[in-house]
């Protein structure tokens, strides 16, 4: 299992540090691990002056999975688009042509009481949100700025989505569908969108390999609005980059802090590239009070999606469990009678719950 290691920027070093103890902590264990480290984002930019070094995307290509930590910061709002730091990561997920994004929201019966809605309506929730991740308006060309014949700015971007591109992520929806509760919403906008009309005429064709799930279609505004009325009603939602991006936040939500969420990146061939869902936070960097857990249970996704370690996932989601149940909480999940840590400590406690 080689691994290339990139914490990036913000508090990514501080929670890739402990996500890295679990993983050689599971290497002491038996599994052949071998990790390696190099930088990404601003962190890219200050060592190589190029948000992707070139050295970094040949580890990547070189490893079977990705840990990445975040990307990101304020010293580097002014720099031209392409240096910036998001850069990096667009780049890097559309070189290893990581086109299947899993993002799971998964409320921990411990933290009910941090979930934005009443515990009756979220309680048991365990939605698995899957965002292609490749196309859409994000990559889509033409963009950019430019002036109109009255002389007015006007500023364009492209959505389009090929079939071939709907018909491989609706692929991956399906056989996770199969794998869970073998409902499967695909989200779009048919009512207004060409793009959106072909994704549902191609979901739809897939469908025909899948009879044992259950397919639905949802309007993007629609799905927005169910997630906070009835979230429990979906299983798989399966959309489209730009829409996924925003739905998947949402979703963070309602499982109480998105610092609790990990995400998945695949290609083809099951390679993919680990990290939480949330941000660099440069406000809290170097503080030691940003939440590790969502990028060690990236690491379990790691275990599970590429390298087929059910036991080892089963095993880091199972240490996390119990250090919540102990108690443990970081500020952004901290409530009134748990005991709140900091990075180092969180990490610490998983470690040892991993051996309990």
């Amino acid at each position: 299992m080689k691994i290339a290691v990139l914490p990036g920027d913000g508090i990514g070093p501080e929670i890739v540090r402990q996500a890295v103890k679990v993983l050689k902590s599971l290497a002491r264990d038996g599994l052949n691990i071998e990790m390696e480290e190099a930088p990404i984002g601003g962190a890219g930019y200050d060592a190589a002056q190029d948000p992707l070094p070139q050295r970094t995307l040949a580890l990547a290509k070189a490893s079977d999975a990705v840990l990445l930590g975040a990307v990101g910061g304020p010293r580097y709002d002014t720099l031209p688009r392409p240096m910036r730091p998001e850069q990096g990561l667009l780049r890097i997920r559309k070189e290893l042509g990581l086109f299947a994004n899993l993002r799971p929201a998964l409320l921990y019966e411990e933290l009910a009481n941090a979930s934005s809605l009443k515990t009756e309506i979220v309680a048991g929730l365990d939605i698995m949100i899957l965002r292609e991740l490749t196309g859409d308006i994000y990559f889509g060309q033409p963009r950019g700025a430019r002036k109109t014949d009255n002389g007015e700015r006007e500023g364009f971007d492209t959505m389009k989505y090929s079939e071939s591109e709907i018909r491989r992520i609706a692929r991956v929806g399906f056989d996770i569908a199969r794998k869970r509760g073998r409902k499967l919403c695909s989200v779009d906008k048919a009512n207004v969108l060409d793009t959106s009309i072909l994704w549902r005429e191609v979901v739809i064709e897939v469908a025909k390999d899948y009879a044992d799930v259950e397919l639905s279609h949802m309007y993007v505004d629609n799905a927005a609005m169910q997630l906070v009325r009835a979230p429990k009603q979906f299983d798989v939602i399966l959309t489209g980059n730009m829409f996924g991006d925003i739905l998947s936040d949402e979703a963070s939500m309602l499982t109480g802090s998105i610092g609790m969420l990990p995400s998945a990146s695949l290609n083809a061939n099951n390679k993919g590239l680990y990290e939480p869902i949330h941000g660099s936070a440069p406000d809290i960097a170097g503080r030691n009070v940003a939440n590790p857990l969502a990028t060690i249970l990236s690491t379990a996704m790691m275990m599970r999606y590429t390298f087929g370690e059910e036991a080892a996932a089963s095993r880091i989601e199972s240490a996390v469990k119990r250090v919540l149940k102990q108690g443990m909480r970081t500020a952004d999940i901290h409530e009134a009678g748990t005991k709140k840590v900091g990075t180092e400590e969180m990490g610490e406690a998983v470690l040892a719950a991993l051996h309990a």
